[in-house]
């Protein structure tokens, strides 16, 4: 397949590397000095075990030098997709898919819903639609991943496997573009599971980000920390508690216990969450597709969700005062 991957970070540039061993012909798109180091000296990643290598696959800024793909991988923050979103449209051929592979909830999450609110926006997410008016939620597969790394030079990722990727048609269909899609990253190296349930997916792991990672931006604890606490590990429970509450008003059904959410978590002992690392790198916060869509979409339910509210009220005014919003 050709492979573009749009937002070359730490993720995207493993998912990247390891399809372009694979025999994938793949394009990061990247800026800065990873770029640059990418375009000197390729990907280098670093695995576990030993696992490291080293490949050279094209590097650049600028779509056009591409051309049209099979697939996008979409590996920006929710808030950089719109900004991100000419370049993605530039990458795409006749049918190819967008794969989305961000945290929390995405724009389009309503798309091909039946029910209540299907076709609706999330304004956390797709400000008036903005986001699905430059990427049609049509062209979406839905991804979640459960992988670790980061970038600990320009051009050299570190990695830490974990449970994989869970890929999936918002439609539930197991169409031909998205045995693809898992085939390649299959022959990448990555464990995959083909679900016809992403949106209930995207809530197992929404139960954790809801939780771990705005009482990460409060603590500054890392997971193990958060979990074996007896105090917080109560109040995590709590705010995942009324996650799985929103997630069945609108139509989702997560059917991982809590106890079994925060064992899941607490094995990763001390790793710092995404938006941890992003605070103390004084990055923008993704708070929006995180805690804000969630409090939004218990609006739209009318589910309550006052330790929700609460944690999202806290983390959004440090943001703010921090001037990372």
């Amino acid at each position: 397949m050709r492979i573009a991957i749009v937002g070359a970070g730490a993720i995207g540039t493993w998912i990247g590397a390891a399809l372009a061993r694979a025999g994938h012909d793949v394009a990061l798109l990247a800026r800065g000095t990873h770029l640059e180091a990418l375009r000197r000296d390729g990907v280098r990643v670093l695995g576990a075990g030993g696992d490291d290598y080293v490949v050279h696959p094209l590097a650049t800024d600028d779509p056009q030098e591409v051309g049209a793909v099979d697939a996008v991988v979409l590996a920006v923050k929710a808030h950089d997709q719109r900004t991100a979103a000419p370049a993605v449209r530039a990458l795409l051929g006749p049918d190819a898919s967008v794969v989305g592979a961000q945290n929390g909830m995405p724009w389009w999450y309503f798309h091909g819903l039946p029910g209540p609110y299907e076709g609706r926006h999330i304004e956390s997410v797709d400000p008036r639609g903005a986001v699905s008016a430059l990427l049609p939620p049509a062209r979406a597969i839905g991804m979640v991943v459960y992988l670790g790394a980061r970038i600990v030079a320009p051009g050299v990722v570190e990695t830490r496997p974990e449970a994989g990727l869970v890929i999936g048609e918002p439609s539930g269909a197991q169409t031909v573009r998205l045995q693809a899609v898992a085939g390649a990253l299959a022959d990448a190296g990555f464990p995959v599971r083909v679900t016809p349930d992403i949106r209930t997916e995207i809530w197992t792991k929404l139960m954790g980000n809801v939780s771990f990672n705005p009482i990460s931006l409060l603590t500054r604890a890392g997971l193990g920390a958060m979990a074996s606490d007896e105090g917080v590990r109560v109040v995590i429970a709590r705010l995942m508690a009324e996650a799985v509450e929103v997630a069945r008003a609108v139509g989702a059904d997560p059917s991982m216990s809590i106890e079994e959410r925060l064992a899941l978590t607490e094995r990763l002992g001390d790793h710092r969450t995404s938006t941890l690392q992003d605070l103390e790198a004084g990055k923008r916060l993704e708070l929006d597709a995180l805690t804000g869509a969630v409090v939004e979409l218990a609006d739209l339910a009318g589910v309550a969700a006052p330790a929700l509210r609460t944690i999202h009220a806290l983390v959004d005014l440090e943001a703010r005062t921090l001037g990372l919003r």
